[in-house]
């Protein structure tokens, strides 16, 4: 499965070396606004062997059509920032090119223009695409729906430079029903990222806990939805439709 990769930070440089050292997934190119780098490789760059192109281009210089004709992809995964649907995803929905789409914070604008890509191409979005944040998130709501008025708080924490609450935290609580102004934040150090679901039962407490060891933590959720949306038809998916069929067919695996 060829995949084009947008976005190179930190989290995007985790997700290139995830898919590079993977078998089953070419990465084709990284599209990234700065020009640092540019027309040399991923591979060279996290000094990986492996048979994958990895071009590196900039939006700068790059026109995407003549890229998605140059470079073909079946999937784009997306790690940059808000702004990059609008640059790039008209043009791979005509194309049926599937999106996933890792951004953490998008307004309602963003969602819109997701929601219509949706018509004309398979698209994927989750704040936080680690499998383990998700399971957690799904496992969660299940224990709040047979554990109806039992107390519960959402704790986050991150790297000391991370601003804002976290998009995860935030659809950890909408997802069950309580006021996002309520989560506890932590920042310090070099925390990748830790999310704590506190269930307060009459003496006694129940702790979901998640946290992100590495970054590759992402690649592999990235891939993990790639190989689970391969043959989904054109429409707007997130975790749980994926996940569900994991919980309630015991012949599925995670692993």
């Amino acid at each position: 499965m060829k995949i084009g990769l947008i976005g190179f930070g930190k989290a995007g440089k985790a997700v290139a070396n995830v898919i590079l050292l993977n078998k089953d997934f070419s990465l084709e190119w990284v599209l990234r606004s700065s020009t640092a780098m540019e027309k040399s490789s991923a591979k060279e760059f996290l000094g990986v062997d492996t048979d994958d192109e990895g071009l590196i281009y900039s939006t700068a210089n790059t026109n995407v059509n003549d890229l998605f004709e140059k470079h073909p992809v079946d999937i784009i995964i997306d790690f940059s920032d808000s702004k990059s649907i609008h640059q790039y995803g008209k043009q791979a929905a005509e194309k049926g090119i599937k999106i996933i789409s890792a951004i953490s914070h998008y307004n309602q604008e963003d969602i819109a223009l997701l929601k219509s890509l949706a018509k004309k191409t398979t698209v994927f979005w989750s704040p936080n695409i680690t499998l383990g944040v998700n399971y957690l998130l799904f496992a969660a709501s299940l224990l709040k729906n047979i554990a109806p008025g039992v107390d519960i708080e959402v704790i986050e924490e991150h790297f000391k430079a991370k601003s804002g609450v976290s998009g995860t935290a935030v659809k950890i609580a909408e997802a069950l029903e309580l006021d996002t102004e309520s989560i506890n934040s932590v920042r310090a150090g070099g925390i990748v990222g830790k999310h704590e679901v506190i269930f307060g039962f009459p003496y006694q407490t129940v702790r979901l806990v998640h946290e992100s060891i590495s970054r590759e933590a992402f690649g592999s959720g990235a891939l993990f939805v790639a190989e689970n949306i391969k043959n989904k038809a054109k429409g707007f998916y997130n975790f749980e439709d994926i996940l569900r069929p994991y919980f309630f067919n015991p012949g599925n695996s995670l692993s």
